[in-house]
């Protein structure tokens, strides 16, 4: 099951026209009058609608009235008010899927993919850092968003940090849950991992030809699920979900949240306005400050993180020397 949020179709007429009537019930007659499709179409899609998670109530004689939305994440509902230029506009929606990042990458190369955001409500291969798999069952928001950067190569490892913060706001403002972020790029609830983020990068003439965030968040997964096949990867910190810490928001909410936050600061990496991000994303850090044990290519470099660089690589202190880490696998060893 697929759906886009440009293509105008008569479920979306339908739907449409209940939620601007939510306070009455319509006849299945004039629903067929007003938007000049038969009665069996409307009914149709009326069953299609509820499939989708939509409560739509039927009386004899009286008709339909929309009372509740769907929870899925649907791109019409993601565009909907949504206050993006670019990011999100365009989105599309898989019910399961291998990867929404491969999905990604076979459009990222069309000029008007842009801003396009893939969202899967399964994923069957879901990608993590450096090949590992991304357990996404249904529960959680698991999408990838293509990017056609302004800004010069040397930002690109900025860009995930830049992104982290962006969902720690939009976490923080939607669903009035603090977050820490570890570097790179993933977000912890006391010390717990609640999302994690990957970017694949595309260069050509020595200028980035586009960017693919994967982002996932676990929203209302069952953690006990995904932890079974956690205790395979040694000194992994754990997992929670947004609902075991009494969130209250909605997936779409929370969703829409983060595309306007990360366009702000992708605007801001655009403009070379880097210093805000990294202060902001510092004041956040559960890294830095930490003794950390870095794996880099099964090599271990041990040491305090004392910053984050102009470029978001990771300064390390080991004795009298200051190393510089751009990618490796994280481990806190101690406050």
């Amino acid at each position: 099951m697929i759906y886009n949020s440009f293509e105008e179709t008569g479920l979306l007429r339908v739907l449409r026209f209940l939620k601007i009537h939510n306070t009455e019930y319509l006849s299945g007659q004039d629903l067929s009058d007003v938007l000049r499709i038969s009665r069996v179409a409307v009914w149709k899609h009326i069953k299609k609608m509820q499939a989708l998670g939509y409560t739509v109530e039927s009386k004899q004689k009286e008709g339909y009235k929309l009372t509740k939305n769907s929870d899925l994440l649907l791109p019409w509902e993601i565009i909907s008010g949504l206050e993006t230029k670019v990011i999100g506009q365009k989105t599309y929606y898989f019910d399961s899927i291998d990867s929404t990042q491969n999905q990604a990458l076979k459009m990222a190369k069309e000029e008007e993919s842009n801003g396009t955001v893939i969202i899967a409500e399964k994923q069957t291969g879901g990608r993590g850092r450096s090949g590992r798999k991304w357990i996404s069952p249904k529960g959680g928001i698991w999408f990838s968003i293509i990017l056609h950067p302004k800004f010069d190569i040397s930002n690109t490892t900025l860009f995930p940090i830049a992104a982290s913060l962006a969902l720690s706001y939009a976490i923080e403002k939607t669903c009035k849950i603090s977050t820490e972020l570890k570097w790179p790029n993933d977000l912890m609830i006391k010390g717990k991992k609640i999302a994690g983020m990957l970017v694949d990068a595309s260069f050509e003439s020595n200028k980035i030809e586009n960017l693919i965030l994967g982002v996932g968040i676990n929203f209302n997964v069952n953690t006990n699920e995904i932890k079974k096949d956690l205790k395979k990867i040694p000194k992994n910190y754990g997992i929670t979900s947004l609902n075991e810490q009494k969130n209250k928001s909605t997936p779409t909410e929370l969703i829409k949240s983060f595309l306007v936050e990360l366009e702000k600061i992708y605007e801001e990496l655009n403009n070379n306005q880097t210093k805000r991000i990294i202060s902001e994303w510092t004041k956040r850090s559960s890294t830095i400050g930490k003794k950390v044990e870095i794996n880099i290519d099964d090599k271990i470099t041990k040491g305090e993180a004392i910053r984050i660089d102009d470029d978001g690589g990771l300064m390390v202190k080991n004795k009298d020397k200051i190393n510089k880490v751009i990618a490796g696998d994280i481990v806190h060893l101690s406050k």
